[in-house]
């Protein structure tokens, strides 16, 4: 049997005799750590690399277009310009654009061991890219299946397999966050999902299970599983449904879309030492859709 090290924060350190080693906000610092994050040229994967990058990661953004965006780069560029959280010296806070498939096993595992060694570590990854298609269960295109299981399960994958070979490799106890969805626990209503549905569920189960078998190398392994969030994927065909506009948002108790700045906290949460006993789990970041 186990038992827990004696703390150096919180409330054993204060009845300890001892200065706490962290405060409650500090435990939330990404100082000097790195991070990589897949689908983060924009949405919901360009959101958590700057929330990220904001707590002091360096981040790579992974994404599919061979160059970044012009959101990209002023998002870039803001983090460039931010104060340093050390008095006198420059903020080691970047954003690196790299351009990828996650469906590339080998291409994905090199990338990471190239960051890992340029770094000299690789504390955090976000396995975030997917793709959401739509079509009736029994006319499904087989081909068009496979390829959004491809991204969506193969791909997140290959991602946690890249980061997690380098996290063991250098010893490092780090953080693997898959982006999960509501509708892997859940049937979309009116929605004919059956494919994102499948991906999304299979992504909550590979959390678990490599959460299983990573616990012993201290690598923690969770899932967050977004709701109905109004973002660049989402925006495209809901800019012209207003009526499934005011659909979604009844379907929770707070009446409204989620924003992908919403899921900031949570993503910063799982990444730092703040959420160090938290490994198969699934956040549910729904505004209660699922309470229902």
């Amino acid at each position: 049997m186990s038992t827990p090290e004696t703390p150096k924060v919180g409330v054993a350190a204060v009845l300890g005799g001892v200065q706490p080693a962290s405060t409650a906000l500090s435990q939330f610092s990404l100082r000097d750590r790195v991070a990589l994050v897949t689908g983060a040229g924009r949405g919901i994967g360009l959101e958590m690399a700057f929330a990220l990058a904001e707590a002091g990661a360096i981040v790579y953004c992974l994404d599919l277009p061979p160059s970044a965006d012009a959101d990209f780069l002023k998002v870039q560029k803001y983090i460039t310009s931010m104060p340093s959280d050390r008095p006198g010296q420059p903020s080691k806070s970047r954003m690196e654009y790299v351009n990828g498939d996650v469906t590339d096993q080998k291409a994905m595992w090199k990338l990471a061991q190239d960051i890992a060694e340029k770094e000299g570590r690789l504390d955090v990854c976000i396995a975030n890219a997917g793709i959401l298609a739509g079509e009736e269960c029994l006319d499904y295109d087989g081909e068009e299946f496979k390829k959004l299981i491809d991204v969506n399960v193969n791909g997140v994958l290959f991602t946690a397999q890249a980061a997690g070979r380098q996290m063991a490799r250098l010893g490092i106890p780090g953080s693997i966050i898959m982006t999960a969805s509501m509708s892997g626990s859940i049937a979309n209503q009116g929605q004919h999902w059956v494919a994102y549905n499948t991906s999304k569920s299979a992504v909550l189960q590979m959390a678990r299970s490599m959460a299983c078998e990573l616990g012993e190398k201290k690598i923690r392994v969770n899932s967050i599983s977004p709701g109905y969030i109004y973002t660049q994927m989402t925006k495209n065909f809901l800019d012209h449904k207003s009526e499934l506009m005011k659909k979604w948002s009844a379907q929770n108790p707070l009446g409204r879309l989620g924003r992908p700045d919403e899921l900031r906290g949570v993503t910063v949460w799982l990444a730092s030492d703040a959420s160090t006993f938290c490994t198969g789990s699934d956040i549910i970041v729904d505004g209660g859709h699922r309470a229902w």
